[in-house]
Formats: C-alpha cells, sequence, structure tokens
C-alpha cells in the first residue's frame, strides 16, 4: 500500500493505477480543477502526502504544474511518452501495471529550493546534451532516475530539484549508455 494519495487526471487513469498499485487516488477531471478537489487534495497533502501523476504530454504538464505550485512538497512520478502511448492517445491509462508500479517506486520530493548540485558543463560532459543521441540519452537517464523526460534545461532543473547525488546520475548515466551502446 502507498501511503501517499495519488493524484492523476481523470477515472481510466485512477483505474490503471489502482491495477498496478494499492493506493488511494485522486482524479483532477482535466485543467478546470474544481474548488471540492483542491480542498480533497489539500486534505490529502496535509495528511498523507501526495504524489503527481499526470499524463506525460502538454496538458499533464500544466495540471502538474498547478498542483505543485499550491503543494510544493508533493511528490513527483513519471511516466515516459512511450510507456503511456497506445493507438494515438498518451496517458496514464494506456501504461502497463508494471510501468505504473515502477514510476510510483521512484516518485521524488522537490528537494531545497535554489539547490545547484549540476550546471549544463554536467549534462554536455555526459552527453547528455549537445549530442546527436542526447534526447535519447536523457530520455532513458531520466526513466531510470525517475525524474521524466524534458528537453536539456528542464532535466537539469529536476536533477536539482529532486536532489539526484552525482552518484545516483553517473550510476543511471552509465547503465543507460551501456544499453545505448549495446543497441548498436
Amino acid at each position: 500500500m502507498i501511503k501517499e494519495v495519488i493524484v492523476v487526471e481523470g477515472r481510466d487513469d485512477e483505474q490503471a493505477v489502482r491495477r498496478a498499485v494499492e493506493a488511494s487516488t485522486i482524479a483532477t477531471h482535466g485543467f478546470g480543477i474544481a474548488k471540492s478537489t483542491w480542498q480533497l487534495i489539500e486534505k490529502a497533502y496535509e495528511e498523507r502526502g501526495i504524489i503527481v501523476f499526470t499524463d506525460p504530454d502538454f496538458a499533464g504538464e500544466q495540471i502538474r504544474k498547478r498542483i505543485t505550485d499550491k503543494f510544493p512538497k508533493a511528490k513527483q512520478a513519471y511516466l515516459t511518452q512511450a510507456e503511456a502511448w497506445k493507438d494515438g492517445d498518451i496517458g496514464i491509462e494506456n501504461a502497463q501495471p508494471e510501468d505504473i508500479a515502477d514510476a510510483l517506486s521512484k516518485a521524488r520530493a522537490t528537494a531545497v529550493e535554489g539547490r545547484r548540485t549540476f550546471d549544463q558543463s554536467d549534462l554536455f560532459a555526459m552527453e547528455l546534451m549537445g549530442k546527436e543521441h542526447s534526447a535519447e540519452l536523457r530520455n532513458l537517464v531520466g526513466r531510470t532516475l525517475g525524474i521524466g523526460y524534458g528537453n536539456g534545461k528542464l532535466f537539469l532543473k529536476r536533477l536539482n530539484e529532486y536532489a539526484v547525488t552525482r552518484e545516483e546520475l553517473t550510476a543511471a548515466w552509465t547503465s543507460c549508455m551501456r544499453q545505448l551502446q549495446s543497441e548498436k
């Protein structure tokens, strides 16, 4: 049983989460979150904590941002677009139960604001920026660390926000580089 309440976008997402893990959920029902839903989320945040688990698309990121702005210590869980894609549709409801369980097991809370362990030079040195394969590598490393995919700027922000250590990044990077090299 996951202690925190998982905040998702819709009813189908709630069902997918419940197929994957034992947990309580709250659905926002899209971007226009009702006052009563905000109250439920606030109560869950104060009493048990929440994990924000929205679709890996523009709308999902906008909903995630709105929730995180109100509840900055909420944990964040991410699926890749590939994991959430089915028949031209992207959403948590399309993911396999094991991918959902894995993403939730890697949920991270925002660390101390303004933390700067990494900078762009770290991303360039690890080929997470500036190379033809950088986007693919960021996707793999983000999945391994549980911080989701992002362009170089967003990826750097998440590394720092979620208190990823150099050891964690190095281990994930090493594993993902091996995977990329074995695919070639």
